[in-house]
């Protein structure tokens, strides 16, 4: 079974910058894609980030390339999420998930455990 605790979301203000954190457990880590999602209030769960399994290629939406980073620690058993220049559009709650099977892809379904969320809000 596959344990996602999600921690460092808060309150910024816009242009501030915020580190997320997963901490993963009940598998061999390294073996997994790990993706980060997020869901506004009243809008549906969209994909952010993903990190592969196998030489750690990353892939980001259009709307945080080049202001977000996602990287993994196997060591730790840790993905994490540099969130720099926010802006209110980012306020939501943030997913990590594990893909254990796939080849690393975009969509909610594709993903095999989620984690609790941590909230993100950024303020004008």
């Amino acid at each position: 079974q596959v344990q996602l605790v999600e921690s460092g979301g808060g309150l910024v203000q816009a242009g501030g910058s915020l580190r997320l954190s997963c901490a993963a457990s009940g598998r061999t880590f390294s073996s997994d894609n790990m993706g980060w999602f997020r869901q506004a209030p009243g809008k549906e769960r969209e994909f952010v980030a993903l990190i592969r399994r196998r030489g750690g290629s990353t892939y980001y939406a259009d709307s945080v390339e080049g202001r977000f980073t996602i990287s993994r620690d196997n060591a730790k058993n840790t993905v994490y999420l540099q969130m720099n220049s926010l802006k209110p559009e980012d306020t939501a709650k943030y997913y990590c998930a594990a893909d254990l099977w796939g080849p690393g892809l975009t969509t909610t379904r594709d993903y095999d455990y989620w984690g609790q969320g941590t909230q993100v809000t950024v303020s004008s």
